[in-house]
């Protein structure tokens, strides 16, 4: 059993690194938000815990060379991914003062360096545990590192296309944790001799897997409102019932808020994208790309609008119909990625609404100056686009690099801001279009009516009379080849982050 349970164990081992990596997004995703920095600190926390794993394993190996201790290397993996998904939430509420760069690393590190070093030891102390001849140490250590490789390949497609959306994360970390823990103890159970020693291996093992079959992994609590929570191949997705609202969360992420029984939205924006649809005399074609929990489609829909929407996510589809009031006849809805839909539907639109975007992730590829000239192309004589993103002011470099990249297919760009303040940490509803915007009708103020001054409709009006059009002199122009939207976005994440933290009770967001 010894040699090839060996390759067994070094697969098994290389399956588990690439599965705790990507499993780290999704366990720190809905705190941080998945972005850039997230992915650069699992990314380094992964090697440099392997650069120590390799170091100390082939030392180690010098020393003592025994089939055993790579079975104990496993085991201990194993255990500490047991710990995760009760350590996970007093480790980002420590780590949090640091700051969210340095806290995201901090924590990445406390909860998958541990792992991943042990890991990381396997592949060294396998090769000297196999290695009996000088003359083939090249061939066995290619051998054990391609078999490891190849772990990490089906790893990485398994963790990321099936178990994640099918599974849910807690419980795949969970099940990693035992799996590790399962083929550790095959190993060690032959190779003892001691039979107390045996039956510690076996009971530790009998504990752990009864365990997981016991303890609810990412389920819903009703009774603090916590109506869902789904995995899908993109992102966490939550629904929470608050104070007579109800939200949508992706990644920890605010998407969606509305009144429960009307369906009625909470969020000012969605009152300014409405603005689009009343510069045409009657009713049109639009098509929203990003569809959240619906309000925007709902809204066209309403007054008339024969609407398309483009999703990337079918999870989300499924959560705006079921909790979120969004009904068939409502419009059209296409699974796919905006982008692609636009390259393969010539179909043209009075208004194409982006609302794609959160405060962690924008996707780059929506808001390039190649994007835009293939939504130019899709857009009617009179046609206008609008864009909604969360920006840190009114004068954010997002702000003006969108408006100077629009700038190159579109004749007018205009900037609708709902914040309060022009320094506000709030969403912005940029139109673009080839013809100068006027309203047909200007509405009426009423500011001494409290009840005007509390409604979306005076979110609408304010942020119509405050447009402005964004300085774009020496902007940079956003292109496929050149486009640091990641970084910048960045900023406004520190500060959502730290109001979606005090705003939602521990364990309802993340």
């Amino acid at each position: 059993m010894r040699k090839w349970y060996l390759y067994v164990v070094v697969f098994i081992s290389g399956a588990a690194v690439l599965a705790i990596e990507i499993l780290g997004t999704r366990i720190l995703g809905p705190f941080y938000g998945v972005s850039i920095f997230l992915w650069s600190s699992l990314i380094t926390v992964t090697l440099i815990a392997l650069s120590v794993g390799y170091m100390l394993g082939g030392r180690w190996a010098d020393k003592v060379t025994k089939m055993s201790n790579l079975y104990y290397l496993m085991f201990g993996a194993g255990i500490w991914l047991l710990l995760i998904p009760f350590i996970k939430h007093p480790v980002l509420i420590v780590a949090e003062p640091l700051g969210l760069r340095f806290a995201v690393l901090v924590a990445a590190f406390i909860l998958f360096s541990p792992s991943l070093t042990l890991l990381g030891m396997v592949s060294p102390y396998a090769l000297k545990v196999r290695t009996s001849n000088l003359n083939v140490v090249g061939r066995t250590a290619g051998d054990l590192y391609a078999i490891s490789t190849i772990g990490s390949v089906i790893a990485a497609l398994l963790t990321g296309f099936i178990l994640i959306p099918n599974i849910g994360v807690g419980r795949l970390t969970f099940m990693v944790g035992i799996v590790l823990l399962f083929f550790a103890s095959i190993g060690l159970v032959d190779e003892l001799k001691s039979k107390t020693k045996k039956l510690l291996v076996i009971s530790i093992f009998i504990s752990a897997s009864i365990g997981f079959s016991l303890i609810p992994f990412d389920k819903p609590d009703p009774d603090r409102g916590l109506l869902a929570i789904e995995q899908s191949p993109y992102a966490e997705i939550r629904v929470l019932d608050l104070d007579n609202r109800r939200y949508l969360l992706i990644d920890g992420g605010t998407h969606t808020i509305v009144d429960p029984n009307s369906w009625e939205s909470y969020f000012p924006y969605t009152a300014v994208m409405d603005l689009s649809r009343e510069f045409f005399e009657q009713p049109g074609e639009m098509l929203l790309i990003g569809l959240g929990g619906g309000t925007v489609m709902k809204n066209f829909a309403k007054a008339g609008w024969s609407v398309d929407a483009v999703e990337i996510d079918p999870v989300v589809i499924e959560i705006a119909r079921d909790y979120f009031g969004l009904q068939e006849s409502e419009g059209n809805i296409y699974c796919m990625d905006g982008r692609q839909y636009l390259k393969s539907n010539e179909k043209k639109y009075d208004v194409i609404a982006m609302d794609a975007f959160g405060s962690s992730s924008i996707p780059f590829h929506l808001i390039t100056k190649e994007s835009f000239g293939l939504i130019a192309s899709r857009l009617k004589p009179e046609g206008i686009l609008a864009i909604n993103l969360e920006s840190n002011g009114w004068d954010d470099l997002i702000v003006r690099s969108i408006a100077a990249t629009l700038k190159e297919h579109f004749d007018y760009v205009w900037a609708l801001p709902t914040q309060m303040h022009f320094t506000d940490l709030g969403n912005i509803v940029i139109f673009a279009g080839d013809s100068w915007l006027e309203l047909p009708v200007e509405p009426e103020r009423n500011y001494a009516d409290l009840a005007y001054a509390s409604s979306l409709q005076y979110y609408k009006d304010r942020a119509w009379d405050n447009r402005f059009v964004p300085e774009t002199m020496n902007v940079p122009v956003l292109t496929d080849n050149l486009n640091p939207i990641d970084i910048w976005s960045e900023k406004i994440n520190l500060i959502a982050r730290k109001d979606l933290h005090d705003f939602f009770e521990k364990g309802l967001s993340w």
